[in-house]
Formats: C-alpha cells, sequence, structure tokens
C-alpha cells in the first residue's frame, strides 16, 4: 500500500481493530432465538451502539424491527452543505453449523496462517471495523468530510426483512445521497472489486403428509405411501438431468457479462472433490450470477443413527431459491410453490409455507459514486483495477433503500472473499483486505465529497 496518512493511520489501528473484532465475535448473535439467547444479538447491537457512541455519533439508538431483531442507527454530522452517506453492516451471523468441526472455536477470534478465524470475521462483523477504521482514519487526517449514518442490521442472515420493514415505516431514517453497503466482497484477495449485481432470494418449507402416523415398513411397506419417498421425488423434479433449475415457468436467465470465473479455480475455491461434476450449464459467473439457483437446505426426517423400520407419515424440507436480477422474487416465489404442488405423488397432501424473500438487485455503476470508488481502490490496491462482479446471495435491503431513495447511489463492498468461506466451517477474514478496504472506504469519502 503506498504511504499516506489515512493508509498509516489504519495500518497502526489495525491492533485495536483485531482487539475489537474479537470482542464482536464473541457474541453468538445468531438471530434464530430457538436456537441461541436473544441476549446474545442484544448484547451484539450494545456493543455496535457503544462503538458509534464513543466514535462522536448523535442519536445512537437500538431499533426494535418488526420481526423482532434490533438494528443499530448513528449518526454522525459533517460539514454543512455535505453530502450524507449511508454505512450498512450487520452483526447478526450464520449458526456455526457442527462446532466440533472447526479447528478452533467459532465464537473465539484465532490468528493462524495468517487470517483471523471465527464466524461473522467476514460476515459480516468485520464491515462493522471496516466501518469504524475508515472514520477514525479521517478524524485523524482532517476530518470526516461527509454526514454519516451508520446501520447495523440484527437479522440479515434469517432474512426475516425486520430492517427493511422498519426503513419501510421510517422512510426519513436511512435517506442518504450514496449507501456504502459493506456485506459482499473482492472476487479474489487482492483484486478490488465492487458487487453490481445480487440474486434475489426465496424460501419455503414444504410438507407432506400421507398417514396418520408411522407405520411397521414390515407389515405395511409396499402400500402404504411413503412421506419422505414423495417429498424425495419433489425435490429431485426441482433439477434437471445436469444439475440446473428447473421449476416449471421460472425463466432460465441470461448470460453474465463481466468479470469472468474460471472453471478450475471456482472447483478450487468451492473445494469441489476429485472426479465430481459441477452442475448447470452455461459459464460459472452465468450459473452464480446470473441464472437461478435452487438448493434444499435443510430435511426433517428420521435420521440414520437411531432409526426404525417404519413407513413416514410426514416429512418437510427448506427450499431456498436465488433469482436474478430481472425476475421478480414474488413471482418465483408463486412458480415454486405451484411447481412443488405439482409434483407431488400419490395424492400426497402438501402444504407450502413461504419463509423469506429478498428482491434481486443491479446497481448503476456509471454513477459519480462508482467513480469515486475506484480512484479509491486503485490508491488502496496499487497497480489494480477496480473490477465488477456478481454476488450469487442476496441482501434484501438493498432493493428496498433503492426503492425508498432511488436517487442514491449504492455500492457493495466487504471481506467475504472466497477464501473467507462464509457460512461454513473455519470462517476467516484477511486482516490485509481488512486493512486495505478500511483504507479505500475512507479515501471514498474522501473523494465522493469532493465530486
Amino acid at each position: 500500500m503506498s504511504p499516506n496518512p489515512v493508509a498509516e493511520t489504519v495500518a497502526s489501528l489495525m491492533p485495536r481493530a483485531k482487539e475489537e473484532l474479537a470482542e464482536l465475535v464473541a457474541f453468538r448473535s445468531v438471530a434464530d432465538f430457538d436456537q441461541f439467547p436473544r441476549s446474545e444479538s442484544e448484547g451484539a447491537a450494545r456493543w455496535v451502539a457503544d462503538a458509534l457512541t464513543a466514535e462522536g455519533f448523535q442519536d445512537v439508538a437500538l431499533l426494535d424491527t418488526p420481526d423482532g431483531t434490533q438494528s443499530v442507527y448513528g449518526y454522525l454530522p459533517g460539514p454543512e452543505g455535505a453530502r450524507t452517506v449511508l454505512l450498512y453492516a450487520h452483526y447478526d451471523v450464520q449458526p456455526p453449523l457442527d462446532e466440533a468441526a472447526w479447528t478452533t472455536p467459532p465464537f473465539e477470534l484465532t490468528e493462524r496462517d495468517g487470517r483471523w478465524y471465527g464466524r461473522g470475521a467476514a460476515d459480516c462483523k468485520g464491515g462493522v471495523i471496516m466501518h469504524l477504521l475508515a472514520l477514525r482514519a479521517l478524524k485523524a487526517d482532517g476530518g470526516v468530510p461527509v454526514h454519516v449514518k451508520v446501520i447495523a442490521e440484527g437479522s440479515e442472515e434469517m432474512g426475516t426483512g425486520g430492517l427493511e420493514r422498519y426503513a419501510e415505516q421510517h422512510p426519513e431514517l436511512l435517506e442518504a445521497d450514496s449507501v456504502v453497503i459493506g456485506d459482499a466482497g473482492n472476487f479474489r484477495i487482492g483484486l478490488p472489486t465492487v458487487t453490481a449485481t445480487l440474486r434475489g432470494m426465496t424460501m419455503v418449507r414444504v410438507q407432506i403428509d400421507t398417514l396418520a402416523g408411522n407405520l411397521h415398513s414390515g407389515q405395511f411397506g409396499g402400500a402404504a405411501p411413503d412421506a419422505l419417498a414423495a417429498l424425495i421425488r419433489v425435490l429431485d423434479s426441482l433439477r434437471a438431468e445436469d444439475g440446473s433449475t428447473a421449476v416449471e415457468g421460472l425463466a432460465p436467465g441470461a448470460a453474465w457479462e463481466g468479470l469472468e470465473y474460471a472453471e478450475e479455480q471456482f472447483r478450487q475455491d468451492a473445494k469441489v472433490l476429485d472426479g465430481v461434476e459441477l452442475i448447470g450449464s452455461g459459464t460459472v459467473a452465468d450459473r452464480i450470477w446470473a441464472r437461478p439457483a435452487v438448493t434444499v437446505i435443510g430435511i426433517d426426517c428420521p435420521p440414520v443413527v437411531g432409526a426404525t423400520p417404519s413407513v413416514q407419515a410426514s416429512a418437510r424440507a427448506l427450499i431456498s431459491l436465488r433469482v436474478p436480477p430481472g425476475t421478480d422474487a414474488g413471482e418465483a416465489t408463486k412458480l415454486l410453490q405451484a411447481h412443488l404442488e405439482a409434483h407431488t405423488p400419490w395424492g400426497a397432501r402438501v402444504s407450502v409455507e413461504q419463509v423469506g424473500e429478498g428482491q434481486p438487485f443491479r446497481a448503476d455503476t456509471a454513477s459519480p459514486a462508482y467513480q469515486a470508488m475506484a480512484a479509491a481502490m486503485a490508491v488502496a490496491y496499487p497497480g489494480q483495477e477496480m473490477q465488477y462482479a456478481g454476488q450469487g446471495g442476496s441482501i434484501p435491503l438493498c432493493n428496498t433503500l433503492a426503492g425508498l431513495y432511488p436517487r442514491a447511489e449504492i455500492l457493495l463492498i466487504g471481506l467475504s472473499e472466497p477464501e473467507a468461506q462464509i457460512h461454513a466451517v473455519d470462517e476467516s477474514v484477511s486482516p490485509d483486505e481488512l486493512e486495505r478496504l478500511s483504507v479505500a472506504e475512507a479515501l471514498f469519502l474522501r473523494n465522493y465529497a469532493a465530486s
């Protein structure tokens, strides 16, 4: 990184950043209160609120959102007549999955091989720290040249829409000239990237019932309709022979135009086992950024250990469907529901319940904010030109903000590059990326103020 006061300040703040990230990671802030204590999420929210207060933010508040979680808001006034920038991150995290499978405890930040490991280190507690680093660097070098609003969401990973609905009920709260969503990531470590598109999502729970109760498979198997077997047939119908998504009536998507993703690199990033084929058709970028993708993310059925020889009376699954820009998530939900009902065999009873939804997003990359970010990235990453990529995941708030504030310029950056393994065991963040992106964000705020 080329020497400049902002970069030097950020570098000097990195030990403090590590300590703060360790404190934040220690909260088991999964917004599923059937599995994790509400107090853990509330503790993380208070930590963020205290951090904003310590940095001189005004109107710091814990917002009780309609889904029963808290988002944290704060306002830092800038010079009179300056533009307003909204900085977003979320403090809630995905469940750690099998904690025993982690090399080190998931809620204990641990340094190993030049990376910091812990649930949320990259997605997205690291994003909270990134925003703090950028603002501290500017304050140490002449002050923050824009009005800054910070919003830290408490349920982004659950897709329950609390902050979106709160923003719709209080449209003045998050209004800004530009929005920096700190919940994306570089295409590769050291390659500065803004995310130009997000796939939307819908999540549904499907349940199939066939019998009043489980039956002995020896006495009734062969004639009694098995709910688990029916569910397996339904789930299989969601994919074509090559593994591509095959929801009836759903547009297959388009070709991706922009940064390409080499298949061998994808296999390495995704840790695909030798000899196992990738699914779908088209380029990897087509498949993960520009086309729909269905995933069965959970099934309720008897575990192998302790299973009895029974015909199952009921079975259910949780299904996630990602949809690209140009496809309405609500319409995709209707098509998915109709598909599941149409492919349920043997007259079995089927019910489909939607449990989450978010619209896809496409940014205006020709806006002044993107020019300001490109110039900032060029300094933070010497010799590298800012790239534009898509992201297969969803950030439902993006479309809410775009609808509420159509003139706002929305940029997506962050720490979730492939090696971060977000949502998986052994999630980690690169401290080098945290440092460089904090510098880039600080310089962006300065460039944007002057543009």
